[in-house]
């Protein structure tokens, strides 16, 4: 959604709605049930009734041309002017045509198509408002226009020849009612399309689509990591495996080693002994006889 601080930046400033202008659009909208009451009063077969609801539809469609031209002078265009007026033309044609179709002057699938078609452009004008307002266009204006003479001569008591007038100019402002209304349509579609609204969406969108990439690169390449990160594990472990055997042979090795030397030395120790005892042993009678031997002899000399 888009904030009010964005909208801000999006529509620029207008003018209040509490113009001239719009006092007229609202004055047209109030007439529309004085007009009904004159052209059904008495099943429109007063003559008088009858150019009572001319003289109220000739003043409310001057009010539509008068509030238009005051709005532009005065740079009083407005948002509500240009939703209201629509509407105000609409109601006072609509109830026009629903009139002369009650009191038998107007046959009612005329009054139906053009209806539906006004009633539809109103929707649509009130679904892409968001976006922006689609104001009358030069089409719209002279299908009114056209409608409004149609709807006058019906109005007034006239002779046959001016009917058949009324009954042309009507059947030219039902086709261009019809052609206005498709076009309508077009317009509606490409302001949902350029509107300032609809581009601040298109660069979110865009700018969050960005984000989202840049997200999932970010997730992959550490997955990519971790997918590789076991091989080298798995081979250092299969090294550190191999060599531990190894290690721990040769350091039984070399924990065997000096209880090897430990016994060479035990073993070797009783036999120096005995060697070394055996060798006094021996040379103690071979000394005690020499010395036996030497003491006579010396003894007459001196």
């Amino acid at each position: 959604m888009i904030s009010a601080e964005d909208e801000t930046q999006v529509r620029p400033p207008q003018a209040s709605a509490w113009n001239i202008a719009n006092a007229l659009t609202l004055l047209r909208i109030a007439l529309v049930p004085v007009f009904a009451w004159f052209l059904l009063h008495d099943g429109g077969q007063l003559t008088s009734y009858r150019l009572l609801a001319a003289a109220v539809f000739v003043v409310a469609t001057a009010t539509d041309r008068i509030d238009g031209d005051i709005a532009r002078a005065r740079g009083e265009v407005t948002d509500f002017g240009k939703v209201s007026d629509p509407i105000a033309d609409k109601l006072l044609m609509g109830m026009a045509l629903i009139g002369l179709s009650i009191i038998d002057l107007l046959p009612w699938w005329v009054t139906v198509v053009v209806l539906i078609r006004e009633l539809g452009v109103t929707a649509l004008r009130f679904v892409v408002i968001r976006h922006g307002v689609i104001s009358a266009s030069r089409g719209g204006k002279l299908k009114t226009a056209l409608q409004a003479v149609a709807i006058l001569l019906y109005i007034l008591p006239l002779s046959s020849s001016w009917h058949v007038l009324a009954v042309a100019i009507m059947a030219l402002a039902v086709i261009v009612t019809l052609v206005t209304g498709v076009d309508y349509v077009l317009r509606a579609h490409t302001l949902r399309k350029t509107s300032p609204r609809a581009q601040l969406l298109r660069e979110r969108r865009a700018a969050a689509a960005l984000k989202a990439a840049a997200g999932d690169d970010e997730v992959g390449e550490p997955a990519v990591h971790e997918a590789k990160a076991p091989e080298p594990a798995t081979g250092e472990k299969a090294l550190g495996e191999k060599a531990a055997p190894e290690s721990a042979a040769g350091e039984k090795e070399g924990r065997e080693a000096p209880a090897g030397e430990k016994a060479v030395r035990e073993k070797a120790a009783p036999e120096s002994a005995a060697g070394e005892k055996a060798v006094r042993e021996k040379a103690a009678p071979e000394s005690a006889a020499g010395e036996a031997a030497a003491g006579p002899g010396a003894g007459p000399e001196v």
